[in-house]
């Protein structure tokens, strides 16, 4: 059997506010509870398990692979409620978009400082 990622723990100041902010701004399901968690489930089997961790979180870097017309869907979300985005990791490109391994990806952040990341093409320009 390959190893797959299953899922991953998501920490966060508001538990609620994370999974709901995830799964709006992405276009997910409402996310179920399942014990501690909110399961923010992603289209390939994987899920991001929110849990209520308090303060401090310590900022994680999330990549989300999506398709063109989701980028453009996510984009308009972010827009729509005024967040920030940025063209690099860093920060130091507000407002753009990169079009690295000839794809498209911008950054923004949830409300725990994580910060988000769509790309259309994976790192290195494979499909």
């Amino acid at each position: 059997m390959a190893v797959h990622l299953n899922h991953t723990i998501v920490a966060a100041k508001d538990r609620d506010a994370t999974a709901a902010f995830l799964a709006d701004v992405l276009g997910l399901e409402p996310p179920p509870v399942y014990g501690p968690f909110r399961v923010v489930s992603l289209g390939n089997d994987v899920s991001l398990d929110v849990v209520q961790a308090g303060e401090p979180v310590h900022p994680q870097h999330y990549a989300f692979l999506v398709g063109e017309e989701e980028f453009d869907l996510i984009k308009g979300r972010i827009e729509e409620r005024g967040l920030t985005y940025w063209a690099d990791p860093h920060h130091r490109r507000p407002g753009e978009i990169n079009t690295n391994d000839g794809g498209r990806g911008l950054y923004w952040e949830d409300p725990n400082g994580h910060n988000l990341e769509i790309i259309t093409v994976p790192y290195g320009g494979g499909a």
